[in-house]
């Protein structure tokens, strides 16, 4: 794996400690809400919160510890979590000022001061990168029968309470060394000031597409260079008087993101809005209005971001630029609002009586104005260089033929879809899981490790609903897919072997389709074929989807007459309005698609006659569509129908018993098995 892609591991993996942050904010900000004067001390009640988020807050490092070790883990079991655990116990007790103390026989006084700082976020780091690397390598492990108790995933913090030994050695010599460094450079980076600040933000937003903005922030955000902006904020009055806080100073790395997310890029998805073509513009503004109330009231800006960060890079240097400036304004104002899960209205609200706040309420003017500016130059840069963002182009993407209608076939768009069709169409465009290697998420993108990366299908991982593919490198893609990233991911890797085949590569087009081995398998149903023409393997049809058997699992044919009839006895679950394609449910719960021709959908209807209605009972060999075939044959694109059975997980596979020739509602087409 390349460094970038190993980085990019251990930045997803920091999101598992980082989201124990919110309920520290909402705790301590409730406290704060109810004792805004005595912060605990006049209250109870506001003492019970504030000191349940302390809780967290104070033991963020040994949380970085059993968070990266649990999130680098290859399965993600809790015996990792665990490992991180121990090996952390391990180095920190060793390396406390008492046990060096001890073991290199020095007075206590004489002990450097670094050790004092051992229990830090930069140690639970290190530490678990370690455990996680330890546990991938050895928790498969067996040992001889008589030790047989501590094979596998026992084995692993043992071995690690050994491993962190040898670390903790080195770390006595070295440590004072490590934290001189980073106290330094964080010293360097405070010493600029505000402009320090405006520079973090600027890198902050940069790093984004690559997904290296977590290890960005966890030096500015938390104890590893000795900044700690983020836990030192949530502590407020507990940082005041421990000195480890200044009002106006301490929040500085975080206020004027406040602007940018609920105010900024709302007057970015205005102006996409507003620079979208006629026709577009309804797809636009839903999608846009979605977007731009996710960053407002969460902070959450990925799905605004990801919407122009490709299709118009340009904007999203500006974005970055104006960033910066934002929360270099903020930080030299002194306006300063803190979040424990990112800038949005909620964490503006909780921060608000918060004893760091200063003049929080000048983030909501400076908001307004950045909203002014955001605006003018997103509409001005686009139209002057007419750069294609949503909308822009001559059809809103995923909108073009049948992508999408398939998509509401298979129970309505993406975001209707069930998780496991969704993981199912998404392992498919990715190369299938041949190619797959490793499954996670983050909060909007799906984090994959591929053996190939040129093997994934940019085109219909965004009929799918996707905003955008990012290929750092020839191992490493990042598929942003929304808030659903984490549920399509755990689905992802639940189906296992069981998703769909892989798109065939170039140098497979031409190979015949080959049935599923079910020997040993009964049918469940025989499909007759439901038009008469000539078989053709499902990887010829000239659509991805199809092709990829994303949609499901089958075979083709292209019809030389003009009847559509019903492959088996079910019901008439679907006729689309454009009469080119139905679904049948069969009595035994197959769910099966006879879609007539490619990009058909675009003759709106003509062509087509439909004599069945949706919900009536049909059975084989029954008449449903009338197709004016010399009117197709001439318009559509193509008439190689697919007709598949889209729920082919729920059985054991299909066999194919037609080639050539077929006759409608004679022909046995295929069997499902059971």
């Amino acid at each position: 794996m390349s460094v970038l892609g190993y980085l990019q591991r251990v930045g997803r993996a920091l999101m598992v400690p980082v989201a124990t942050l919110p309920a520290a904010a909402i705790l301590m900000g409730v406290g704060y809400w109810i004792d805004p004067v005595g912060w605990g001390s006049q209250s109870a009640l506001a003492a019970f919160f504030i000191k349940s988020g302390s809780a967290i807050i104070d033991h963020m490092s040994v949380l970085f510890a059993i968070g990266v070790a649990y999130g680098m883990s290859k399965d993600k079991d809790g015996a990792a979590a665990l490992t991180g655990f121990v090996g952390f116990l391990v180095l920190t007790t060793l390396c406390s000022p008492a046990a060096v103390s001890m073991i290199q026989n020095i007075p206590v006084d004489k002990v450097p001061a670094a050790f004092g700082k051992i229990e830090n976020q930069f140690v639970g780091i290190l530490v678990g990168v370690i455990s996680a690397e330890l546990y991938n390598r050895f928790s498969g492990v067996e040992l001889p029968k008589a030790l047989s108790f501590f094979s596998g995933r026992r084995l692993v913090p043992i071995l690690t309470s050994f491993v962190i030994i040898a670390v903790a050695f080195v770390m006595m010599y070295t440590w004072p060394i490590i934290f001189g460094g980073l106290v330094n450079f964080g010293e360097h980076v405070q010493k600029l000031g505000s402009a320090g600040a405006g520079i973090y933000a600027f890198f902050n937003r940069l790093l984004i597409p690559v997904g290296l903005h977590h290890a960005l922030n966890s030096v500015f955000w938390f104890d590893v260079a000795g900044i700690n902006d983020i836990p030192n904020f949530l502590g407020g009055a507990q940082s005041i008087e421990a000195g480890k806080a200044i009002p106006g100073i301490t929040g500085r790395y975080q206020a004027g993101f406040f602007p940018i997310m609920m105010f900024g890029l709302p007057g970015a998805a205005l102006a996409i809005y507003h620079c979208a073509r006629p026709e577009n513009k309804a797809k636009v503004l839903g999608i846009m209005m979605a977007g731009a109330f996710a960053a407002f009231f969460t902070g959450i800006t990925e799905p605004l971001e990801f919407s122009f960060m490709f299709v118009a890079p340009v904007l999203y240097v500006i974005h970055a630029v104006l960033t910066g400036i934002s929360v270099y304004i903020a930080a030299t104002m002194h306006w300063i609002a803190g979040f424990g899960f990112s800038a949005g209205f909620v964490d503006m609200l909780l921060s608000s009586r918060n004893p760091l706040a200063t003049h929080w309420y000048m983030l909501i003017p400076q908001g307004l104005v950045f909203f002014a500016i955001y605006y003018v130059v997103f509409r001005f840069t686009i139209t002057k260089f007419n750069l294609m963002t949503p909308g822009r182009e001559l059809a809103v993407a995923g909108s073009e033929a049948d992508g999408e209608d398939m998509n509401v076939s298979n129970g309505g768009a993406a975001k209707e879809q069930d998780a496991t069709l969704l993981a199912r169409q998404y392992i498919a465009a990715v190369g299938g899981s041949d190619n797959l290697t490793a499954i996670d998420a983050c909060i909007t993108r799906l984090r994959l490790n591929v053996k190939d990366s040129s093997l994934v299908n940019e085109a219909m991982a965004k009929r799918l609903g996707a905003t955008g593919v990012i290929r750092l490198n020839k191992t490493s893609v990042q598929v942003i897919v929304g808030f659903v990233a984490e549920k399509i991911a755990n689905a992802m890797k639940t189906i296992g072997h069981v998703e769909a085949a892989p798109a065939p590569s170039p140098a497979q087009s031409g190979a015949k389709l080959q049935a599923v081995p079910t020997s040993t398998a009964v049918t469940v149903v025989s499909l007759v074929s439901p038009v008469t023409g000539a078989v053709v393997a499902l990887d010829q049809v000239p659509d991805e989807a199809f092709a990829s058997k994303a949609v499901g699992d089958g075979v083709a044919i292209k019809p030389t007459d003009s009847m559509v009839v019903a492959p088996a006895a079910g019901t008439i679950v679907k006729i689309f309005n454009t009469n080119h394609a139905f679904c049948l449910e069969t009595e035994e719960g197959a769910e099966l698609v006879v879609h007539m021709g490619i990009d058909t959908v675009a003759l709106n209807g003509k062509g087509f006659t439909r004599l069945v209605e949706e919900g009536e009972t049909v059975t084989a060999g029954q008449p449903v569509l009338q197709l004016d075939l010399d009117y197709l044959n001439a318009n559509a694109r193509s008439m190689i129908s697919p007709v598949v059975c889209s729920n082919i997980d729920d059985f054991a596979g299909l066999e194919l018993k037609a080639e050539g020739q077929v006759i409608a509602g004679q022909t046995i087409l295929f069997d499902i098995k059971k």
